[in-house]
């Protein structure tokens, strides 16, 4: 394989904008999106299962994609935070803790995966609310992901960033170059650029899309956003 295509997708707890909790119409999105590798944000268990791994695994066993759960908060006797979604052999994870003292847990997903041979590392992640938190994370994400090296590397994400000239994300775009940044919120009629998909080397990023499908404007609050990649094949 000389490309795949990933993308990122906040969920809103499979909640859609009419209201309705529906896992099967977010499941079936994710099928549209004809992706690899997911990366999802907002994931909650639900009360019904207990925990953050079941409500992931009902998405995966609906999509057909190996799941990794990635816990930041339990809320009453549910569990909440982000997932990744591949269709590639694990080979490895690790959690980055994003958390802010005073702020919402936050945290990212760091997972390895094994393209067909070649390890590609796939980072999920959702920053926090306030412009100084996001700051904090993105400098912690971005030291974090430093000590990697020049490992092929993908970040999929909620940056929660909706000011054009914020400077809070440019430690990543200084790590992995500026990104395209096309509109994704709300779903119906989307204004703001709150998801971002970035790749290194940046060579390697070839193309990137909002999912608008009628299925996608009314599942989550977020429109899904994903990029073909080419991957880079490992040095022997």
């Amino acid at each position: 394989m000389d490309w795949l295509t990933a993308a990122t997708y906040n969920i809103h707890q499979c909640v859609g904008v009419d209201e309705r909790h529906d896992p099967d119409r977010v499941a079936r999105v994710i099928l549209e999106l004809d992706a690899r590798v997911i990366g999802l944000q907002e994931v909650s268990s639900g009360a019904s299962t207990g925990s953050l791994t079941r409500g992931v695994e009902y998405l995966a066993e609906a999509t057909g994609f190996k799941a990794v759960p990635g816990p930041t908060m339990l809320r009453g006797d549910s569990y909440y935070g982000n997932a990744l979604l591949s269709g590639f052999p694990v080979a490895g994870v690790r959690h980055i803790d994003l958390s802010v003292r005073g702020r919402e847990p936050r945290g990212a997903i760091d997972a390895v995966l094994d393209v067909q041979g070649d390890a590609v590392h796939v980072v999920v992640t959702h920053l926090g609310l306030n412009r100084a938190e996001r700051r904090a994370q993105v400098r912690r994400l971005t030291e974090f992901l430093h000590r990697e090296g020049d490992e092929m590397t993908i970040v999929l994400g909620d940056t929660n960033e909706w000011l054009p000239l914020s400077r809070s994300l440019v430690p990543l775009e200084q790590c992995f170059g500026k990104a395209p940044a096309p509109c994704t919120y709300p779903s119906r009629r989307p204004i703001l650029a709150l998801d971002r998909i970035w790749v290194r080397p940046r060579e390697a990023f070839s193309s990137m899309c909002v999912h608008k499908t009628s299925l996608s404007r009314i599942a989550s609050d977020h429109l899904p956003l994903k990029a073909r990649v080419t991957v880079v094949r490992s040095t022997p």
